[in-house]
């Protein structure tokens, strides 16, 4: 139940605060000349149900617009509950949705002070509120839709979407087996060309880092001359200059040694220096004595780059690409020279898919059957208290088929509604018939229906009185306090027939303060609900007369 609606800053709002914490199960109307800011209150509510917002209404000189509304929710909204917990909002049977909308355009959305995503408040928002607008009963000119209300109606939601898990199945699986079947038609062609690319990489038989070892060859092979010279000259000069030096100073450091002991350690060092020399004299050597000037081991090195080279403009940057390439191409081909058993494999999966399909559409169509003859009864009461005398709603089914292309993500079924608004004329399709006064109170019965099976305890009607009068507007009337019975429901109408049977009455009215145009919501006591029933009958010609009929309303109201 919606308890306080607050709105700061939103078009002509500046500042609103209402508390509908006393009505629970009942009527709240509102009412109000056109243009006096209604379906800003209406637009409010959409906001926190997460609708589109737009910098464009916040008002003029404030930095953002706020708006705010508190729910008691009962224990029998165990759905919603489990939501709520599942998210991180839980609460002991209160919930604060709030949504603050910046002039850059921002906006940010709020579930007990933790900040959550559209979608999230959007779903907990389905559990709390319906709304039907003066723009709903559109719906019912669309045959599309028809399906989903029928759906609605039968709870047959989790069918549909179990069916519709395994519909996609079956499309995935038919699209694997047309890909498998398409390969099969280039299968020759693939395979020499798999062939070809795996016989040229086993060929070459690159091996890891062989291009970089061969690279480094290369690169001494070119300086084979400079590094036969450079290293003979060094070799020469450790050899017979610094090795001999070091002998030298060797022999007479043992002789200063074996004079003065103390010197015995340096004398040491000095001798490891000297053997230390001869063994980087002949380290030298042996690296002077492998090299050798090779123009044919430079041709066979370069010739080996290049083909390495070659195979990396092919099949990668570096031979592990290669390698990588090389075993995906034996998978391709193992699994092309399979391809006949992976059709076959294939075509039992999209067989058996498609009779589970097949199955579940026929049980959800069987259900909805059940479901449409139901609805034409239940309809047929609900008409019957609308001022519709002898008419009726038609579920019509159209023909089906459960060949493949018949099959579609909704099931089995197209529906349509079909209506006979006059007795003895047979019906015909609702989009040629209704007028619209007459969606609006099939609606209203589509509405009243779909209000006494779910969970949601408000119900929002904004101005679902448009092109009704007369006899017609009295069992709407009616009809909108039977609701309010068992829910709560917010009521924004022009009817006063429907006003006087709210249980609370708020008065929308626009007035300018200060030289700027203001929207203010007002509690109506007894005498100010006979003056608004009197102003709603008669505009501004009101009468003693009129104010006699608005207090008949009124006391007709108080009666239900």
């Amino acid at each position: 139940m919606l308890c306080e609606l607050k709105v700061e800053n939103l078009a002509l709002i500046e500042s609103l605060h209402l508390s509908l914490g006393g009505s629970g199960d009942g009527l709240v109307v509102l009412t109000g000349e056109t243009g006096a800011g209604k379906s800003i209150m209406m637009r409010a509510i959409a906001l926190l149900t997460g609708a589109r917002a737009s910098a464009d209404w916040i008002r003029s000189g404030a930095e953002s617009c706020t708006v705010e509304a508190l729910f008691e929710i009962s224990d029998r909204q165990r759905d919603l509950l489990q939501l709520l917990e599942e998210g991180g909002f839980a609460a002991d049977n209160e919930i604060i949705i709030r949504r603050v909308i910046s002039q850059n355009g921002r906006s940010r959305l709020f579930v007990n002070g933790v900040m959550a995503p559209v979608k999230t408040v959007t779903e907990i928002c389905q559990h709390l509120l319906n709304i039907a607008s003066q723009h709903d009963h559109q719906q019912l000119l669309q045959p599309a839709t028809h399906l989903d209300f029928l759906d609605t109606l039968g709870d047959h939601w989790p069918a549909r979407s179990a069916y519709g898990a395994c519909y996609e199945a079956w499309q995935q699986a038919r699209d694997v087996l047309d890909e498998l079947r398409s390969r099969e038609r280039e299968r020759d062609q693939r395979l020499d060309f798999l062939a070809f690319q795996i016989a040229e990489i086993k060929e070459a038989a690159p091996q890891p880092g062989e291009d970089e070892q061969l690279a480094i060859e290369r690169r001494r092979l070119k300086g084979a001359e400079s590094l036969i010279r450079l290293s003979r000259e060094c070799y020469d000069l450790i050899n017979s200059t610094i090795a001999d030096q070091l002998a030298v100073v060797r022999r007479t450091m043992e002789q200063l040694a074996a004079l003065d002991p103390q010197i015995t350690t340096l004398a040491e060092e000095l001798s490891s220096y000297s053997f230390l020399a001869e063994d980087f004299a002949a380290r030298v050597r042996d690296y002077h004595d492998g090299l050798e000037d090779d123009p044919h081991r430079l041709e066979l090195v370069s010739g080996r780059l290049d083909q390495l080279k070659a195979l990396k403009r092919k099949y990668g940057e570096s031979i592990e690409d290669i390698l990588a390439h090389l075993s995906r191409s034996e998978r391709e081909l193992e699994s092309i020279e399979n391809l006949e058993r992976q059709i076959a494999e294939q075509q039992r999966e999209v067989q058996r898919l498609h009779q589970q399909t097949v199955a579940l559409a026929q049980e959800l169509s069987a259900t909805r059957r059940q479901t449409a003859r139901r609805m034409e009864q239940a309809m047929g009461t609900e008409l019957g208290t609308l001022a519709f005398s002898q008419s009726g709603i038609e579920v019509r089914f159209h023909d089906r088929q459960e060949t493949p292309d018949q099959l579609r993500s909704t099931g089995l079924d197209r529906v349509e509604f079909f209506f006979a608004p006059n007795p003895g004329e047979p019906a015909r399709p609702l989009a040629k018939v209704a007028s619209g006064g007459e969606l609006s109170r099939l609606m209203l019965a589509l509405k009243c229906l779909l209000a006494k099976k779910d969970m949601v305890e408000t119900v929002i009607f904004d101005e679902v009185d448009a092109g009704i009068g007369g006899e017609a507007a009295e069992a709407v009337a009616r009809k909108i306090r039977e609701l309010a019975g068992h829910h709560q429901v917010i009521c924004i109408t022009h009817l006063p027939q429907i006003a006087a049977r709210g249980t609370e009455h708020f008065l929308v009215e626009k007035s300018v303060c200060n030289g700027r145009t203001l929207s203010s919501v007002t509690r109506l006591e007894k005498e100010q609900r006979v003056d608004e029933l009197a102003r709603m009958l008669a505009g501004a010609s009101v009468t003693e007369q009129t104010r006699a009929w608005a207090l008949e309303l009124l006391a007709k109201g108080g009666r239900g």
